[in-house]
Parts: C-alpha cells; sequence; structure tokens
C-alpha cells in the first residue's frame, strides 16, 4: 500500500489541524508578499506552488508526513501525431452552403418576428400570430440546416482523432518523520519575493524547518529539512506516481522513480538525491532512510523521452544525469541564492502598494474569507502579485506554456486535459506578460506558435484548401490545430489569429525590429494569408465573413461571428503596420497590398435592436443571455477594435457587458476585470474584483479562490489568476489607444497608492504616484528619450521620457 492510497490520512489531518494551528503568527522572516496558513494542506488546492518552467509542484507542509506532488512539462498522454484530416475540405463547400441557407432563413424568422411584436402591441392579435408562427417555421427550418450542418462538420470535417491529449502529473514524494508527539504553534507559508515554500512547528523542544524551492538555473527542485537541536531528523523518504506499473529503486543516497504514460508514448524518469548534515543515509528496496541526521538536503529532478513535438527518443536517465550534474557539489546556500536571485530578478521588475491594513497580518485563506465584507486593499496587491509568480513559475525559455494549470496538475484526467485553450484561456494566461514586465515567460508560447504554424499548415490545406496556417480552439503538446470535441464549438478558425496577435503586443511593448523581422512578422503574415483566402462574400450584404465557425462557445455553427472579424481585423492592421517596419520580399508586399483591399470589405461591428453590441451578423442577440464567454466584446479586450473614441460602438460594447451580468466563473471574471477599466469604470472592475477575490462557494454558480489563491472555474484554471493581475495593471495604465493613460479607472477604494515598472506600448517603463484619486507623480522611461502623448486626468500632454 502506498501513502497515496491511505484513507486514513485525511482524517488523521482533520485531528490533528487543530492541534497546530494553536494562534501562531504571521511568520516573521516572510516578506509581506507571502501567503500563510496555521494547518497543513489537506487538499491539492491549499498546497503551495513552485515551479521553474520545467518543473512545477505541490507542497502540502505535513508535519509527520510532507508531501511534494510534482509535475514535468512534457509529461502527457500520447505521442506525436499530425490531427490534420486528409480530405476534409471536400465537407466544407456543403456546409457553407447549409450555413448560407440557414442564415437566409434566420433572416427572414427575425423580419417576420419584428413585424409581429408591432402588431401585437395595436391588439392586431391574428395577424401578430400569423407572423409569429411563420417565424417560428422558418427558425426551425434554420435550426435544421445548422444541425445539419454541424453533423457534417463532426463526420467529415473534425480533427483526427477528435479529442486531443492530456497534461499529466509525474509523480510523489513523500517524507515520513514519523513524529512520536503532536507538533505545535504550526504554520507554513509562500514567500513571491524569494519564491520559497516553508513549513515550521515544533514537537516537544525542537524546532522542526523545510524549505522548498524549484530553481530555473539550476533546473532542480530542492528541499531542506532542519531542526533547532542536533540529530533530531529520523524519518524515511519514498517517490512514487500514480502511473500504472511505475518502479522505485533506491541506490546509496537516491532515489529513481521511472514510468510511462502509456504503452509506446512518454516515458519519464525522476531521481531524487540525499544529502545529510550529521546522522546516516540508508538505501532500504524502494526507500532512503535517514537517521540521526542535523540537516537534510534533496536534489529532485525529472525528465522525459521527449525530444519534440514530433519525435520521441530521448533518454530520461541520461537527461536526469545532466540536470543533477548542473548542481552537483553546490551548497544549499549557494542554490538558494541563485534561485532567489534569479527570480527576483523578474519578480521585482514592478512593485505595488494599494495600501495596508491590519487585515494583512491574518492567515491568507482568512482573508479571502472577510475580504468583501472587510478592508484589505493587500489582499488585490498579493492576488496581483500572485498571478507574477504563477507565470514566471509556470512559463519560462525552453520550457513549455503555462496551459490550463499552468504547469500544476495532480489527475491523470484533469479538467479539459489542462491542456491549452485557446478561444481565451491560452491567451489570458499571457495577458499579464508584457504589462506587468515578464516579457521572457512569453516566450515558451512564440515557441509554440513557431511549431504551430507548422502544425496548422497541413490543417489549412487539408481542411480549407488554403494558404498559411491556422489553429482552432484548443493545441496540446503534439500541436494539434485541427477542430477538436464537437463541430458546434471545435470548428472556429480564429485561435490562430488571436495567438498571432500576441507576437504584435510583443513587439509593441518592446519595439524590438529584430524580434518583429525575425519571427513575428513572418507568423503574422502567414496565419493573415489564411484569412486572406478564407473569407467569403456574404451575398445578402456583400460584406467578406467568416464561416463556418461560431461564437465561443455558444449559438453554433454560423457564419461571421462577430469575435472573428474583430480578430482578423486587428491582425491584418496589424501585418500592415509591422510590413513598414521590416525589410518585405516582393511576394510580401503583394500579399499586404491584398490586406490592404480586404480591410474595408470586412464585415463592421454593428449595434442591435437593444441598442447592443451584435454578437452574430444578425441581430438576435437575448438580453437575457448571461453566458461566461463574452467574445464579442474581444474588440475592447485584449483587441483594440472598439475604443473609447468610438462613442456609439463604446456604448453598445458596454451595453453588451451589463447584459451579460456581474456573476461568472473565475477566468470570466478575469475578463470583466480588464473590461470594465477599458470601459474606465474602476468601481465596476473592482466590484468583479471583488467577487474574484472570495472563497469558491461562497455563491452559488460563480467561481472564486481556493485557499491556496488558485482561480476557481470551478474546477481550478489558472487562466483566473493571469486575468485579475491584468485587470489590476489595466486599472492604473492603458496604452492601447494611441497615448498612456495614467490612472484610467481608478476604484474609490484606492485613493492611494504606487506601482513602479509597469510597461506601456511604445517600449515605456512607468512609474506613478497618487493620493486622494489623483496623481502627485509620474515617470515615463525608454531605452532612448523621446516624446509621448499622455493623458492625464481628463488632459492630453506631450512629456519626453527619462532614458532608462
Amino acid at each position: 500500500m502506498t501513502l497515496l492510497s491511505r484513507p486514513w490520512l485525511p482524517v488523521l489531518a482533520a485531528v490533528v489541524a487543530p492541534l497546530l494551528a494553536a494562534d501562531a503568527p504571521r511568520p516573521p522572516e516572510a516578506s509581506p508578499l507571502s501567503l500563510w496558513y496555521r494547518a497543513p494542506a489537506e487538499k491539492w488546492e491549499e498546497a503551495l506552488p513552485v515551479g521553474n518552467g520545467h518543473l512545477g509542484a505541490m507542497v502540502f507542509g505535513g508535519a509527520s508526513t510532507e508531501h511534494v506532488q510534482f509535475n514535468e512539462h512534457t509529461v502527457w498522454t500520447g505521442r506525436p501525431h499530425s490531427y490534420a484530416r486528409p480530405g476534409a475540405v471536400q465537407a466544407l463547400p456543403e456546409m457553407r452552403r447549409l450555413l448560407f441557407e440557414m442564415r437566409s432563413l434566420e433572416l427572414r424568422g427575425l423580419a417576420l418576428q419584428r413585424e409581429a411584436e408591432p402588431l401585437a402591441a395595436a391588439g392586431r392579435r391574428p395577424e401578430a400570430a400569423e407572423r409569429e408562427q411563420q417565424a417560428k417555421e422558418l427558425l426551425q427550418t434554420a435550426r435544421a440546416r445548422q444541425k445539419a450542418a454541424e453533423d457534417l462538420g463532426f463526420k467529415e470535417f473534425m480533427s483526427d482523432p477528435v479529442r486531443q491529449k492530456a497534461y499529466q502529473p509525474c509523480g510523489d514524494l513523500w517524507i515520513d518523520l514519523g513524529h512520536a508527539a503532536a507538533p505545535g504553534s504550526y504554520r507554513r507559508w509562500l514567500d513571491l519575493d524569494r519564491a520559497v515554500a516553508a513549513t515550521e512547528y515544533r514537537v516537544g523542544d525542537v524546532t522542526f524547518r523545510r524549505e522548498v524551492f524549484a530553481s530555473h538555473p539550476d533546473h532542480v527542485i530542492v528541499l531542506r529539512l532542519t531542526a533547532d537541536r542536533p540529530g533530531q531528523l529520523t524519518g524515511v523518504i519514498r517517490l512514487d506516481s500514480p502511473h500504472q506499473g511505475f518502479q522505485v529503486t533506491a541506490q546509496g543516497t537516491s532515489l529513481t522513480l521511472r514510468g510511462e504514460v502509456e504503452p509506446g508514448g512518454v516515458r519519464f524518469e525522476a531521481r531524487a538525491v540525499l544529502a545529510a548534515s550529521g546522522g546516516r543515509l540508508s538505501a532500504e528496496a524502494d526507500r532512503v532512510r535517514v537517521t540521526g541526521a542535523d540537516a537534510l538536503v534533496l536534489r529532485l529532478v525529472a525528465a522525459t523521452n521527449v525530444t519534440s513535438y514530433r519525435e520521441l527518443g530521448a533518454d530520461p536517465a541520461a537527461r536526469c544525469a545532466a540536470l543533477l550534474q548542473r548542481s552537483e557539489g553546490k551548497s544549499w546556500e549557494t542554490l538558494r541564492n541563485a534561485h532567489v536571485g534569479d527570480h527576483q530578478g523578474l519578480f521585482r521588475r514592478v512593485s505595488l502598494d494599494l495600501g495596508r491594513t491590519a487585515a494583512a497580518d491574518l492567515p491568507t485563506d482568512q482573508r479571502i474569507r472577510d475580504f468583501a465584507a472587510g478592508n484589505d486593499p493587500q489582499l488585490a496587491t498579493l492576488a496581483f502579485q500572485y498571478g507574477r509568480y504563477l507565470l514566471i513559475g509556470s512559463s519560462r525559455p525552453g520550457g513549455q506554456p503555462a496551459n490550463l494549470q499552468g504547469i500544476w496538475n495532480h489527475q491523470l484526467r484533469p479538467p479539459w486535459d489542462s491542456k491549452y485553450t485557446c478561444n481565451i484561456n491560452t491567451q489570458m494566461n499571457y495577458w499579464p506578460a508584457e504589462v506587468t514586465a515578464l516579457g521572457e515567460c512569453h516566450e515558451p508560447l512564440f515557441t509554440a506558435l513557431t511549431e504551430l504554424a507548422e502544425s496548422g499548415r497541413a490543417v489549412a490545406r487539408e481542411h480549407y484548401a488554403a494558404p498559411g496556417w491556422v489553429v482552432h480552439h484548443n493545441f496540446d503538446l503534439w500541436r494539434g490545430a485541427a477542430p477538436i470535441n464537437a463541430s458546434n464549438h471545435g470548428i472556429w478558425v480564429t485561435g490562430s489569429g488571436w495567438l498571432a496577435l500576441h507576437l504584435w503586443e510583443r513587439f509593441l511593448f518592446s519595439q524590438d525590429r529584430r524580434f518583429l523581422e525575425t519571427t513575428g512578422f513572418p507568423l503574422l503574415r502567414d496565419a493573415a494569408r489564411f484569412y486572406a483566402d478564407y473569407l467569403i462574400e456574404d451575398p445578402t450584404t456583400k460584406w467578406l465573413i467568416s464561416g463556418p465557425s461560431n461564437s465561443p462557445e455558444q449559438g453554433g455553427l454560423v457564419l461571421g461571428p462577430t469575435m472573428d472579424h474583430q480578430i482578423i481585423r486587428n491582425l491584418f492592421r496589424a501585418c500592415l503596420e509591422a510590413a513598414r517596419l521590416v525589410p518585405v520580399s516582393p511576394a510580401d508586399q503583394q500579399l499586404v497590398a491584398r490586406l490592404a483591399s480586404l480591410l474595408p470589405r470586412l464585415a463592421p461591428n454593428q449595434i442591435g435592436r437593444h441598442g447592443q453590441l451584435q454578437e452574430w451578423l444578425e441581430d438576435k442577440d437575448d438580453p437575457k443571455n448571461v453566458h461566461r464567454h463574452v467574445s464579442h466584446l474581444w474588440g475592447v479586450y485584449p483587441g483594440w477594435d472598439i475604443t473609447w473614441r468610438d462613442e456609439k460602438l463604446f456604448a453598445a460594447a458596454r451595453q453588451s457587458l451589463l447584459f451579460r451580468g456581474d456573476a461568472a466563473t473565475g477566468w470570466s471574471m478575469g475578463w470583466k476585470v480588464n473590461l470594465w477599466a477599458r470601459f474606465r469604470d474602476g468601481d465596476h472592475a473592482y466590484l468583479i474584483l471583488r467577487n474574484l477575490l472570495q472563497p469558491i462557494g461562497a455563491v452559488k454558480g460563480q467561481g472564486g479562490l481556493y485557499p491556496n489563491l488558485f482561480d476557481a472555474h470551478p474546477p481550478f484554471q489558472i487562466d483566473g489568476n493571469f486575468g485579475a493581475t491584468a485587470g489590476i495593471a489595466e486599472m492604473l495604465l492603458q496604452s492601447h489607444a494611441g497615448e498612456i493613460d495614467l490612472l484610467p479607472a481608478l476604484p474609490r477604494t484606492w485613493p492611494t497608492g504606487r506601482v513602479t515598472g509597469l510597461r506601456a506600448r511604445g517600449g515605456f517603463t512607468v512609474d506613478l504616484e497618487w493620493r486622494d484619486g489623483r496623481v502627485t507623480r509620474y515617470r515615463l522611461a525608454s531605452p532612448e528619450p523621446r516624446e509621448v502623448k499622455v493623458r492625464l486626468h481628463g488632459e492630453v500632454r506631450t512629456v519626453r521620457s527619462e532614458r532608462l
């Protein structure tokens, strides 16, 4: 029986927790940016995350038994495989024909409904009833055409196989100390500034302490156990895994875990190497025993046989040996100092002070429970910096991008496979990257886009007979780019367009023309090349529209959802601007000219009968619809298709958001914080943020936070954490409308504060301070001083930046 299968562990934890929780104070050495608790984690969502972009771990902080669940970024189900379906394009003309018939029938049905309304109001009920019946029949026939298109799409057009693969856990580290007496004075914490998780407690007159961090410089997870009296560390260290058939061997002072996810797929290995000060270490079959040690340091590495998304064949054992060699002979202090220096080099670029009250000294789980009713502005600061911490831990150069759960997952069948959902979630993961000065953390996404351009080229060819590349609403480690799951939401073509615009955002923030020339423009260009070929003319309006597609994740398969056109319009504009900044070939010049000619023909944003921004070509939005997706508002945020400069469209988009309501899943609230910030309504943005920063379950049917500040859809999705971070930044600084806008959406609840290090488009770094809701000081810096427009308290002035 493994520790994972011991049913009495949760019961024991419930009994022991009250004994541990005797009003231990906040750890004095923990930075103000720390999460802390008075009891060990009983559930995974209470454990504390550490990560280095290749390895992630969840530290439970048990006293007698420590549990560290860990992941390696390439442990996935499946194997290299092309998801493109040969010959799928043969179904495309018929799907489009059916959807054009649907659109024609729907327009006629909607027109009859509109005719019936004034007739009914005038008391002409028979005439109104006749038109309503005709409308009903037409709309039913339209739905039948849509269903036929969806059925054909599922049968002939979907990915092969129809589902993608799942991110997996790697293993579990267990440290059994078997204390004879009940622990007391317990506390555990995660210091965001140092990226170190710590646990401390007393047994009798001995204080025990553990520290855990995931080092990016040395690609290793490091644990140190100490006691303040000599010879007190005695116990057993073990490894296991949730995967069937795993093997663990102990030799000398090391443990080796070997396993595979499935036959012929990913093989993995993890190694834990121990070093004791005092006492002795001895191997016992599948464990290492420590006896009478003063201190114990453990180094944990893991690797797989994944060479690339197209190939397996690497040697996990050789990789683990090489990883361990990087940290061989280095002291705990050396490893920790290198880790902290590397982390702080990113983390300390941005500071935020929204004020601090006595509530900031309370345990974090209590602060979450009290936030909605209390006065704890520092919790918003903590949530802001926690998002940055999680991005640093889950997305570093050389690793995979942050997935639906970042880099942390303990389940063999995680929600939505813990992969990359790119009709909002993957992109939301990277919303804070540029504005909060973590541009390096964006790089794994750009590497993935280079790979997706390869796999997506085959999908564009086989599914659309089109040039360029396309990604639908999900991808995985094997870079699946074809439509998956079901046709009514899987056939959504603008995942690649949206993802490619992250490359343009990188340039706008960094002004790195070499990046734009070598990486950004080629990927933007070929994404745009696909849409230039894919767009079709609507015979009713003569507009160019997308289709088949959908408005995520509702309404089924349609032609011309608003979100598609916003993304394509922004993508074409980005290509036109980029082509003016980098050398382009004659062929590229021809493509750019074509994009310029297509732009004015794209279906425009439309205002509907309820004063709303239409989500579809047809004016059929339901004001009572409170769906979590607000896809047609993409043009407000994260796009720049609709700004406050266009008063009518801006007001219509705002009305749409009002119709959707404030209650939502966790990630949806993250999006709404940003949207209300773009609408320049700081109090409404804060209302949504307050809803997000409350315990999951506080409001039925709404998201929130788990005790460890992980965002809850529910279940856990990390995108809500990143959305909240980006939203707070957007409340304080905006730069999407051609000027730097200071405090565009400051809520009244943050009257005084200070932020340093935020980034603005144009290559600027921004510091600002405010009091009583008004800016008292600001500083703009850039690599070369230059003039820029700044909006301050409703007035625009031109200022010259300082040299960075």
